[in-house]
């Protein structure tokens, strides 16, 4: 078993890797809720254990926070540490920070978790408040230094020959700072260079995209014509995935299977770099195009007869990961239902597709709901 698995147990990996698990057992295994969920607070008290974590974070979030109001944030705050509900704003994540004296590391993986996205080191407020947190500066200090700087504009500029490794080049360039006017001279530098949006992310997606939209010609009828995103979204990404919004009626697992599931205009704004791209679409792109779309044709050991299903699945979860982490996001977790999901249907023996697995699952865990 591969060593980021050890939070399945051996039975459950085996049922699922030697195909005990059938589509409707795996619907099952979902709706029963035996997947132990990863939650925020039990995240937040294992970086910070000590009893004062409530009171803690009340009086640095009342220091923080221009105009709070002592009550609503200390049920806000409550929530969070119950697990009701989640920060929604990222800014909130790097007070929480702040608060707890987490490190950088500590951050980036809370955000990865409860985000799409870790740290966005293209982003100026999240590279300038990353530097004072890693420093051992407060909260207030970074938005004083990062109120007196210029403002970055935010816009993205993907020309011809953009570097889709850019991100990772000013991540490294802003660790190498030592002090606050080597980071004012290395802010106004890359000034040009920030954006909101995540190129590395972006780059994968075209290429699965593409695949999809320029599929290899068929030799019964010659080439085939382009896709739309409509039918690419109706034929490839649905997974008979029920369309309608209200979701009252659904169970947690169904809820969280669901949340944010991609259509044909978040693809297209998508596309469009208008929004950034999601972690369950590239997922979800990954197992449409089994991972084809950033292979270009190249041979692969493991499209072998004798390479083991064992191997075979061992392989697509590090080529996951490396590509999650290259993203900046959080690494596959079987304890996240639609994680546990995508391993399900990596699982499949080399004749079975991985979408037919997965939309299996789901067309048996949404039964009457699922789209035809």
């Amino acid at each position: 078993m591969p060593a980021n698995l050890t939070q399945l147990s051996a039975l459950e990996y085996d049922n699922i890797l030697y195909g005990h698990m059938t589509p409707a057992m795996a619907a099952a295994y979902l709706q029963e809720e035996k997947i132990p969920l990863r939650s925020f607070p039990e995240v937040l008290r294992g970086m910070y254990p000590a009893p004062d974590i409530l009171s803690r974070l009340a009086d640095y979030f009342l220091l923080t926070e221009s105009g709070a109001n002592a009550q609503s944030l200390g049920k806000k705050l409550r929530n969070w540490l119950s697990g009701r509900n989640l920060p929604v704003n990222r800014r909130d994540y790097f007070r929480i920070a702040f608060a707890l004296s987490l490190s950088e590391q500590q951050l980036d993986y809370l955000l990865g978790l409860f985000t799409d996205y870790g740290i966005q080191y293209r982003s100026g407020w999240e590279v300038i408040f990353t530097w004072f947190l890693r420093h051992g500066y407060g909260y207030l200090e970074a938005k004083e230094f990062f109120d007196s700087l210029p403002p970055a504009t935010d816009v993205e500029r993907l020309e011809p020959g953009w570097n889709s490794h850019l991100t990772h080049e000013m991540q490294n360039e802003f660790q190498l700072v030592q002090n606050t006017r080597d980071l004012y001279l290395c802010y106004i530098k890359n000034l040009g260079r920030f954006g909101s949006l995540h190129l590395r992310s972006y780059y994968y997606f075209e290429q699965y995209l593409n695949q999809l939209i320029h599929p290899a010609p068929a030799w019964d009828s010659g080439q085939e014509s382009d896709y739309s995103i409509e039918s690419i979204m109706s034929t490839y990404l649905s997974m008979r995935m029920p369309s309608q919004r209200k979701r009252s009626h659904y169970s947690l697992m169904q809820k969280l299977i669901k949340q944010n599931w991609p259509n044909t205009t978040a693809i297209k704004n998508i596309r469009g770099h208008v929004e950034d791209v999601p972690r369950k679409l590239l997922l979800l792109l990954y197992v449409v195009t089994e991972d084809s779309g950033c292979t270009d044709g190249q041979y692969r050991e493991l499209d072998e007869n004798y390479i083991s299903l064992e191997e075979r699945v061992e392989d697509h979860w590090w080529t996951l990961n490396a590509m999650l982490s290259d993203c900046g996001m959080a690494p596959l977790d079987p304890r996240n239902p639609f994680d546990w999901l995508i391993l399900y249907a990596i699982s499949g023996s080399e004749s079975e597709f991985m979408s037919d697995r997965m939309e299996q699952v789901i067309a048996s865990l949404f039964g009457d709901h699922a789209a035809d």
